[in-house]
């Protein structure tokens, strides 16, 4: 197209910046709520929410990190039940390659990692599924919380109302039923589908945190000297108290601090004393720390607040940080993916908790060592919780020869006498001939009885030879 003789083209479509640091403002998305502490708290930039600056708490963002890393590096699995309920490794297959590569973008760590942080942070992870011609998911997106909202129709039907995307190739705007969305959604106080991030909880903590932190840094600027007061005996008029203010301030604070002051007049500058809660500064930073902490349920020894519990025992701290931070978050994605995947019964994902919950070498070997001794694990299973390969005849559990099975005592406790030797009767010396009696020769039986009927075989064959003996 021509217009005054220049040629007009359309502009190629381009990719959207990426903004950074993350803000929640201008980017017309519906969450997070504004949350004001007093009337025009927003309009000075004094909310209670702030992502872009709670998430630069340091405790705040190592929660975070800690929680979203550890559940990262846990290996997911196709897992299928057995006849017995237990559930195996399945064979590999179209929904296991794409738990392994979510998408072009990300590996599994990483994918897995952004699902826990944009649940950590907004309370919502959603996730756009990608299928092949014949309806297989076989790739999975991570969208922008910001960029998304659910809808619900009059006759209860969910629709998700998606912002476009490029790395999740949508080119522009789409609604999308609730069959092509994952919705990961925790803490739904208010509603069913809007989750809600512990630092809503830990928002103010967290700010606090902060302003102590600018305080600090404010005060160690000035030379880690409070402010003071100039005074003269002479009355001066408001001119000359602003003018001598500025000329102060600008000639001895910051980089001038230290410089020699010169009073005229009487004039002299006593230094404001430090008050009690000034001198807590330390006290109160670690009390917003363990309040974070609190929020997040992450033992404050982890996130470098307080000191590691003395007992030296590193699987059951593993498991208490398990079960109040990690547990629910687990169960989540793994029934999330099982719905969202639409997985067939017995199928399953699950997630490899023996790369968390790892005991130090010796307790491991230990109990192990048991549980193999016990007849619980079959050596080779034993020796693949070390990594170690299988051997020849480590593939059954073994018991020492003396036990028997509980099938075994319960049918010699349902004799009448239970204890009485389970072994035929002997037979009467008028009916045992001499050629029927055991050789000089025999081993002796092992039980009672069998020693009874060895005694009356050697008293018939002596009885026997004295007959003889008589007749002739």
């Amino acid at each position: 197209m021509k217009i005054f003789g220049l040629e007009i083209t359309r502009a190629s479509e381009k990719q959207l910046p990426i903004a950074y640091p993350p803000s929640d403002y201008g980017r017309g998305g519906w969450y997070p709520l504004v949350h004001e502490p007093y009337t025009g708290a927003w309009q000075r930039n004094d909310e209670l929410y702030r992502a872009d600056s709670v998430l630069s708490h340091v405790i705040v963002f190592r929660c975070i990190s800690l929680i979203a890393g550890d559940i990262a590096k846990m290996r997911i699995r196709l897992v299928a039940q057995d006849n017995n309920g237990i559930w195996n490794e399945a064979p590999s297959s179209a929904l296991g390659v794409v738990l392994r590569k979510p998408n072009v973008a990300q590996n599994r760590i990483q994918f897995f990692e952004q699902w826990v942080q944009s649940k950590l942070i907004y309370g919502n992870t959603y996730v756009l599924k990608q299928r092949d011609n014949r309806n297989v998911v076989t790739g999975l997106y991570i969208l922008d919380p910001c960029y998304v909202r659910p809808l619900v129709a009059p006759d209860g039907e969910v629709f998700y109302r998606l912002r476009s995307d490029y790395l999740a190739e949508l080119a522009e705007n789409e609604t999308v039923p609730a069959s092509e969305i994952i919705h990961d959604r925790w803490n739904c106080l208010y509603h069913p589908l809007c989750g809600l991030s512990p630092i809503y909880a830990a928002g103010l903590t967290a700010t606090q945190g902060n302003r102590i932190q600018s305080y600090s840094d404010r005060f160690f600027a000035q030379g880690a000297k409070p402010g003071g007061m100039l005074s003269t005996p002479h009355e001066i008029s408001a001119d000359e108290k602003k003018r001598l203010k500025e000329e102060f301030n600008q000639g001895y604070s910051r980089e001038n601090i230290g410089k020699v002051f010169v009073g005229t007049g009487g004039m002299k500058f006593e230094a404001f004393p430090i008050n009690a809660v000034d001198a807590q500064l330390i006290e109160q930073l670690r009390w917003t720390s363990e309040t974070i902490c609190a929020a997040f349920g992450v033992p404050g020894y982890k996130v470098g607040v307080g000191p590691v519990p003395a007992y030296n025992n590193i699987e059951s701290l593993e498991r208490q940080y398990y079960g109040d931070a990690l547990q629910i978050l687990i169960e989540a994605i793994e029934l999330c993916l099982d719905e969202g995947l639409e997985l067939p019964r017995p199928y399953g994902t699950e997630f490899d908790l023996d790369d968390l919950l790892r005991m130090d070498t010796a307790t491991m070997i230990e109990s192990i060592g048991k549980a193999v001794g016990a007849g619980v694990l079959a050596p080779d299973e034993g020796r693949k919780k070390l990594n170690y390969g299988p051997v020849a005849g480590g593939g059954s559990p073994y018991l020492q020869q003396q036990n028997y099975s509980l099938a075994a005592l319960a049918k010699r406790d349902a004799q009448a006498d239970p204890f009485a030797p389970n072994t035929p009767a002997p037979s009467s010396p008028a009916t045992t001939t001499p050629a029927e009696a055991a050789p000089a020769d025999a081993s002796p039986p092992d039980t009672a009885a069998g020693a009874r009927a060895l005694r009356h075989a050697i008293a018939a064959r002596e009885l026997a030879r004295i007959h003889a003996s008589v007749h002739n």
